[in-house]
């Protein structure tokens, strides 16, 4: 047998099972039926942030494991300029899975309005390394971000 040919259906899980385990991530993977977290989802797309708040609330003390809940929750209250528990909720997010590219992209933001620059790069620095070798949509948002800060913060 052709060297190539035993090494075909190794290739072929890796491809597949690397393809597998990141296409859930990012993806909202709190079960939809989570009546708290579809209702917090929908506050978000309505722009209420105080019912987003409330609704995510209840979600993370349902499922605390969830870092999509804490994710949203944090970006809730950024909305709403609460940044001390946005901070909490994006920490939380990222420490239940680091390499979560939603959080990592909103906590950057969070830092550039708060005036925190190194610590937005820091956080582009890392979907850097988490999206290798194409870009993936959280790394150019933050990396958009970082420099129209820069623009108006020469």
């Amino acid at each position: 047998m052709h060297p190539f040919l035993r090494l075909t259906p190794l290739l072929l899980a890796l491809i597949v099972g690397g393809a597998s385990a990141n296409m859930g991530r990012d993806a909202d993977t709190t079960a939809t039926t989570d009546a708290d977290f579809a209702a917090g989802k929908k506050a978000i797309d309505a722009e209420d942030w105080p019912a987003a708040v409330a609704a995510m609330q209840k979600a993370v003390a349902a499922n605390p494991s969830s870092p999509d809940a804490h994710n949203w929750l944090g970006f809730a209250h950024r909305k709403l300029g609460q940044f001390d528990a946005s901070f909490a909720a994006y920490a939380e997010a990222l420490r239940l899975d680091p390499k979560h590219r939603g959080a990592h992209e909103y906590i950057g933001e969070a830092y550039l309005m708060t005036r925190q620059l190194a610590k937005a790069e820091a956080h582009l620095a890392e979907l850097e390394k988490i999206c290798t070798p194409i870009p993936c949509e959280e790394q150019k948002q933050l990396a958009r971000a970082i420099a129209a800060y820069k623009k108006r913060n020469p």
